[in-house]
This record gives structure tokens, sequence and C-alpha cells, in this order.
């Protein structure tokens, strides 16, 4: 079943998170969501986890991903990253409003995004 969505998830630290497109995928309880993320220059996302991996794609500004264990990485406009399932992570916009395309590849009836202890 493919299910075509224009939603928004709304506010998590300061990332707004708008839902493009989500549809079931080939592994059962599974779903693939597309979004559009925004950080306001300056601002981050908070630390928090996903139910599966993320994919994203930076289309505007620049950030530093720090993620638990790994450490950080800055990005910009053009480049790709991918945060593994239930791993702890944050981005900082660094140089004005950040803006990407986060595909996600979660168990279903999850919350997209939960805020870390």
């Amino acid at each position: 079943m493919i299910l075509a969505v224009v939603a928004a998830v709304g506010l998590y630290g300061q990332a707004k998170r708008t839902i493009v497109y989500r549809a079931d995928v080939s592994v059962p309880n599974h779903e693939a969501v597309i979004t559009h993320v925004e950080i306001g220059a300056g601002q981050s996302a908070g630390r928090h986890t996903h139910p599966g991996e993320e994919i994203s794609y930076v289309l505007e500004g620049e950030a530093d991903i720090i993620v638990d264990g790994v450490g950080t990485r800055h990005v910009k406009a053009g480049d790709g990253f991918v945060i593994p399932a239930n791993t702890i992570h944050d981005a900082h916009a660094t140089n004005g409003e950040l803006k990407l395309v986060g595909v996600y590849y979660v168990e279903k009836g999850k919350p997209l995004a939960t805020p870390a202890k």
C-alpha cells in the first residue's frame, strides 16, 4: 500500500520536519518516510534518535552533525550523510538556515524522532 502525504510533523528541538511522502517497503512492518527538514541559523535539532536509518541530503546551508560515539562531521549543500538506527545524534546549523531532504527507513507505528535522554 502506498500513501501520499503532505503534512507538517512539527518542531522537535529547533527542527521543522514536513512529511513529503511515505510508503510501505519490502520489509514487513517498515516504511520509507521522505521529509523536508529546516533548522534555523545558529539553532539545533536537539539530541534525538530514529527507529530506523536516516539518509539525508543537504539542500542549503551548513551544519555540524554530531553522532554519539562517532564524532562530528561538518556538512554543506550538496553533501549527504547516514545515521544508523537508534543512534543518538544532533545537527547544529552553522552557516545560515539548514535545509535538507531526510529519508527515513523506519519501523511503522513508532515516532519518527524521539528525544534522547
